[in-house]
């Protein structure tokens, strides 16, 4: 369903559940882009006119990000923009903490939230790569408690809720791209939405409790047959954990943060990191800033490891960090000589598979609308056609966003990345710094063919 994200801000501070929101890139339609060979990434920023960029157009960008701090819009933000996988925009503004006056730095550590979900997506194409599943296989084939599920259809004259069959039992496809039924019960107010709620699903004691809990829940809607943003990449984090043997925060640890150099990426922040851990702020009253009390997690703010460990919403790490992840994305799976997936492996995963019924316009999930054009691969969004879906990105972008503002986009057609970091929960008050960033730095790409 269509749902205003800002309600979505609303709920998470409501329920304490620190998640959510949380971006795929449609390259079927053209080869694979040859990449130049790679050495140790380089985060040097080089002259943006050396890749087809004006330093002085880039000012506008620059303008853009300080006026959200002047205007108390923001505490601070980090930024880095790279093409041909050279940085040529690496950028601090404002306060990592607006009480003490800490300035941000570039090694601050942020809550990803939602942008949890691509690194998730990345685990789950290893174990593809491996042969352990497939997209047409059912997910009950890995989580045997699904084998059963039911499917929501209305309410009775007698206030109970009516179930059927599901048409099809979900498919690993359907989980990957929002599609098999799941929910978040943050946003709707349906009768299964409100059993999430109850439930308190976010909450449970580990992977197997929330699966046991879930597999208990009505499917919202006929497999396939909708998109709705849910708690789908949570169970896959799930499934990887029981695919690997390993604890989700574990694989991901020996998979893709240590090959790829993401020294601060996790799932908590540990003491000897505390101090550069960003406050966490959401809107006041009159639209100011106020720090995020709901930031506290059951565990404590980040921490210790989790005990449930979120594939869909529980990840920090510094700019860099999530730098390196989609940089590698961008390199068609590579990143300094270490290969985490294959070029084709990318091209799945960063295609669009929501089928072309669904992208009507009345399914999303805050400015995320799945509509001609734009859609959803696995575990993030697709700009596979720009002028039908009215952007300006380059054909086959992929990205996704978090609940606290953070973004990033990988263009393969312009070779561009760029990542946005702030911490500011979403709500009506905030700036769309997400697609404003974007005009602005396409604005300032007048040599496209360099």
């Amino acid at each position: 369903m269509k749902i205003n994200r800002y309600a979505f801000a609303a709920r998470i501070a409501l329920t304490s559940a620190a998640l959510i929101l949380g971006s795929s890139a449609s390259l079927a339609q053209q080869p694979l882009r040859q990449q130049p060979a790679r050495h140790t990434l380089d985060l040097t920023v080089v002259k943006p006119e050396s890749v087809g960029f004006s330093s002085e157009r880039l000012e506008r960008l620059h303008a853009l990000m300080q006026q959200a701090v002047d205007k108390k819009q923001i505490a601070g933000i980090v930024t880095i923009l790279a093409r041909h996988g050279k940085v040529v925009d690496y950028r601090t503004y404002g306060q990592r903490d607006m009480a003490s006056g800490a300035p941000m730095t570039k090694d601050v550590i942020f809550r990803d939230f939602s942008m949890t979900k691509p690194v998730t997506g990345v685990a789950m194409m290893i174990l593809y790569e491996e042969g352990k599943w497939l997209p047409s296989d059912p997910i009950a084939k890995y989580i045997p408690e699904f084998a059963h599920l039911k499917v929501y259809k209305g309410t009775g004259a007698d206030g109970k809720i009516i179930l059927v069959d599901p048409d099809h039992p979900p498919t690993m496809r359907e989980l990957m791209t929002h599609t098999a039924g799941f929910t978040y019960g943050f946003f709707g107010d349906t009768p299964v939405d409100k059993i999430y709620r109850e439930q308190n699903l976010l909450a449970s004691k580990n992977l197997q409790d929330f699966i046991e809990k879930l597999a208990k829940i009505p499917l919202l809607y006929q497999p396939g047959k909708g998109w709705t943003y849910s708690m789908s990449m949570d169970i896959e984090g799930y499934i990887v954990e029981k695919l690997s043997g390993q604890s989700l925060p574990d694989f991901m640890r020996d998979h893709i943060y240590q090959p790829l150099g993401m020294r601060d990426a996790g799932f908590f922040v540990p003491a000897d990191k505390r101090s550069r851990f960003t406050t966490l702020y959401r809107t006041g009253p009159n639209g100011e800033l106020l720090a995020d009390p709901s930031a506290s997690r059951r565990s404590g703010d980040y921490d210790v490891q989790p005990s449930m460990p979120s594939g869909g919403g529980g990840m920090v790490s510094t700019a860099e960090d999530y730098y390196r992840f989609a940089q590698m994305l961008a390199n068609n799976g590579e990143l300094d000589g270490k290969r985490i997936l294959a070029p084709a492996t990318v091209k799945l995963m960063t295609s669009n598979h929501v089928p072309a019924e669904l992208l009507s316009g009345q399914f999303g999930i805050g400015y995320q609308v799945m509509r001609p054009g734009f859609g959803y691969g696995y575990n993030c969004a697709v700009v596979f056609d720009p002028p039908e879906a009215n952007l300006l990105d380059g054909k086959g972008e992929f990205f996704w966003d978090g609940a606290a503002g953070t973004w990033f986009w990988v263009d393969p057609t312009n070779d561009v990345v760029f990542i946005g970091m702030i911490q500011r929960m979403l709500g009506p008050a905030s700036p769309n710094l997400e697609y404003e960033s974007r005009s602005t730095v396409y604005q300032a790409l007048v040599d496209p063919a360099k």
